[in-house]
């Protein structure tokens, strides 16, 4: 084991696991695999989602079939934002939170018993070691509603470690586009990287019907957003302010947006694009959900 990844799980730490000698060799093998995995953007919408047979989480239960086990799992969640830093979870057994309300009590029962990854986190931290406001933290967070929501559907074994990496709520679009490019790596490492936010989400505007008719800036931002990552146009997405009214409306505030980042940062010329799930519901929220690579 490298000296300097002693002295940072040290100060990390994690030598009162008991584990620094396996989680040192760990990190080691690591540092040595080559295998590139794809990577998922999905929209999650409402909660709902995670009980309901729909075509949604049908797509979701057939991606996950044709998906190769992935050695980790690295969730971004519109649902996990800090400000002033961001935040690897290094919880070895991450906990359940249930961050909605007013919602029918089997949703709260929902249980994703997954392992988490300290591995991998630390890994993760070390790929962007230069950025100074990116933490490595125990207990501080858990399985969100944007991780857990389309997990169950993905995975329902929960036998794949999964770990999730905070939003900067203070950062702009291209702070974090930025960061997604120096978590490349980690699909060298067979991990795969599942952004988890939706193309349109406006709380102010959705309709109580989840099958209600889309309505008009939905499908006018959905198709800008489909037709910028075929063509690659990163810019037109990023600086999406620039697209006037239709952007505003889909996104009065960025948490769904930002994870879109991450999948566009990681975005290679060569990558093959499937948009596996298309669709709007609530009149509103685009679940439009693509496979990259």
């Amino acid at each position: 084991m490298k000296r300097e990844h002693f002295i940072k799980l040290i100060g990390l730490g994690l030598m009162a696991t008991g584990n620094l000698r396996s989680l040192a060799k760990s990190i080691e093998e690591l540092q040595g695999t080559d295998h590139k995995m794809p990577f998922l953007f999905i929209g999650h919408g409402s909660p709902m989602n995670a009980v309901l047979d729909n075509q949604f989480t049908r797509d979701l239960r057939t991606m996950g079939n044709k998906l190769e086990r992935p050695k980790a799992i690295l969730c971004i969640s519109a649902h996990w934002l800090t400000r002033g830093k961001t935040v690897v979870d290094v919880s070895p057994k991450p906990k359940m939170i249930y961050d909605m309300g007013g919602f029918p009590k089997e949703l709260y029962e929902i249980q994703y018993a997954a392992p988490g990854s300290p591995e991998y986190a630390v890994v993760t931290r070390e790929l962007i070691a230069g950025n100074t406001n990116i933490n490595v933290e125990d207990g501080v967070w858990g399985f969100d509603h944007g991780n857990w929501s389309v997990m169950k559907w993905l995975f329902p074994n929960a036998d794949i470690p999964v770990f999730q990496l905070s939003i900067d709520y203070n950062k702009p679009l291209n702070w974090h586009y930025d960061l997604a490019k120096e978590l490349t790596a980690l699909r060298e490492k067979g991990v795969l990287i599942i952004g988890s936010g939706n193309v349109t989400h406006n709380l102010g505007n959705f309709l109580m019907d989840p099958d209600a008719e889309p309505v008009d800036w939905a499908l006018e931002y959905d198709l800008i957003t489909k037709k910028a990552i075929e063509s690659l146009d990163h810019e037109k997405l990023i600086n999406s302010q620039n697209l006037g009214s239709v952007a505003r409306i889909a996104h009065p505030e960025p948490s769904h947006w930002i994870p879109m980042m991450y999948a566009l940062g990681l975005q290679k010329k060569d990558d093959d694009v499937y948009h596996f799930h298309e669709s709007i519901q609530h009149g509103t929220f685009s679940m439009r959900s693509i496979k990259f690579g």
